[in-house]
């Protein structure tokens, strides 16, 4: 079923539908001032698992075109390692704010994979077979591969500043 046009079309939908659902949250939750330890703390977490476990999905179906797999290795080795970073900062009771730019981040990260789900044959059975996805895609998961090194250099440097205090 992977790789066919309409499961790759129904697939970039849900994902696009969970983005949005993810973005509009936390919107809300600050519009509404609803904001919570546990959403603070669960927010970040899911994002982390929906870009993570859908990388490694399209790894295993061969779906990362251009060296794909080499962008989805740095993000996956980034989230761990500030996802630990955090925690190690936690009990010292230091927080490690969430920069703009890792927001940018994670934006590139979903539009990439929304690009990537969708592939060429949705383009193709959309009738724009002309359009690049699969090159959009991958420029954009590269794109996304270096703003999460500098995102992550940041926050080391930062972690670095609490270590051994």
């Amino acid at each position: 079923m992977v790789g066919r046009p309409m499961t790759d079309l129904i697939a970039c939908i849900l994902f696009i539908f969970a983005g949005i659902t993810d973005y509009l949250d936390g919107k809300l939750a600050r519009a509404w001032q609803q904001l919570s330890e546990m959403g603070r703390m669960l927010d970040p977490i899911a994002d982390k698992l929906l870009v993570g476990i859908l990388l490694i999905v399209m790894a295993a179906y061969a779906r990362l075109p251009y060296g794909g797999i080499i962008p989805a290795m740095v993000i996956l080795s980034r989230e761990i390692l500030v996802s630990g970073l955090r925690e190690f900062l936690a009990t010292a009771q230091v927080g490690l704010p969430v920069t703009k730019l890792s927001k940018w981040k994670t934006t590139f990260q979903m539009v990439a994979l929304g690009f990537l789900l969708a592939g060429d044959t949705s383009a193709k059975m959309l009738g724009m077979s002309w359009f690049p996805v699969s090159i959009i895609g991958s420029i954009l998961l590269w794109i996304s591969a270096i703003l999460t090194i500098i995102t992550g250099w940041g926050y080391i440097k930062t972690g670095f500043k609490f270590v051994n205090k």
